[in-house]
């Protein structure tokens, strides 16, 4: 009985006892109250800074021009919101046609993307594959070496894309950052699965779309993320390749008419003169719809990160 009592007595102390400040290391340490305020203070600050500016922008896009003027351009807080501004870009004109090529090039792009760039890595981790050292170093060069603006404005002329939604793509379809951050992931799989996939007689398709592709979900979703946020955010080849203004996507709509301030009217949205809400809640509004889509997406990729991107580019 009194062994039993001092084996429990020593099974409570232990419980209860806090471990030594010397074993642990100097960043688990416990702070000191003014240390951890401090850290909330600036959170707080940064996470203010992010999203006061986020909600002027909604509520300018709301808000009816009494408020725009009352407040000077922008809206924190409104008393009558309207989603007038948005069904007047919706309406048929500039912006929605604009909307629609931004969805279509994205998602084209994204998948046509995904596709050449898991074959690529997948070809590049397998040392025995046709060509593995050239094509890994031309891979590796582009990194290095940009061929600049007018090589590449030549190129896309000669392959006669000038004008045409594919020099939004094609010219980018694989991007040698995201191949290496593949074929990173995809030599940290075993060996052994697709050897005995290979001794059953798979091929390398097979091997590919049954082994390897479900067991990187993660690097495929956060590649795929950066191959949609640059195709989304993509302006500048627009500006460069697209010179008829019915083919330009949302970005190069938000960069002339909001940040060259150029007014958007009747023929341009495809509404009555009547009808036409403020010029600031429209601008507003369309940088709303250009921030909206990936806002959405990202909380669903976001989990993937630190297992599709940082795992994925230690090794290799």
């Amino acid at each position: 009985m009194t062994g039993l009592l001092e084996t429990t007595a020593e099974r409570r102390a232990q419980r209860n006892r806090r471990p030594a400040s010397d074993d642990r290391p100097a960043w688990m340490g416990r702070q000191p109250r003014w240390a951890t305020a401090a850290r909330g203070g600036l959170l707080t600050v940064a996470c203010l800074a992010v999203i006061v500016p986020f909600v002027a922008v909604v509520m300018t896009s709301l808000a009816p021009q009494r408020d725009i003027s009352a407040h000077g351009g922008l809206v924190l807080f409104t008393s009558e919101p309207s989603l007038a501004a948005y069904r007047a870009v919706l309406s048929g004109g500039v912006v929605t046609r604009a909307l629609t090529v931004s969805v279509a090039v994205t998602a084209v792009g994204t998948v046509l993307s995904l596709a050449c760039t898991i074959m690529l890595a997948y070809a590049l981790s397998r040392p025995g594959s046709l060509l593995h050292k050239p094509i890994l170093l031309m891979t590796l060069f582009t990194l290095l070496f940009n061929p600049g603006m007018i090589p590449m404005y030549l190129i896309v002329k000669q392959l006669g894309l000038i004008d045409n939604l594919a020099a939004l793509i094609l010219p980018v379809v694989v991007n040698a950052f995201n191949v290496i951050v593949m074929r990173s992931f995809f030599l940290e799989l075993p060996g052994e699965l697709t050897e005995s996939a290979k001794i059953d007689g798979a091929g390398e398709l097979r091997i590919l779309t049954s082994i390897v592709l479900p067991l990187s979900k993660a690097v495929v979703a956060v590649v795929g993320l950066f191959y949609a946020v640059a195709y989304w955010n993509a302006f500048f080849s627009a500006l460069l390749y697209l010179p008829s203004p019915e083919k330009w996507p949302l970005q190069l709509v938000l960069r002339t008419f909001v940040v060259n301030q150029t007014p958007l009217g009747t023929d341009e949205l495809s509404a009555s003169t009547e009808s036409l809400p403020p010029q600031a809640s429209i601008q507003m509004a369309i940088l709303v719809m250009s921030v909206i889509p990936i806002l959405i997406i990202y909380p669903f990729i976001q989990k993937h990160f630190s297992k599709g991107l940082l795992i994925g580019a230690v090794k290799g």
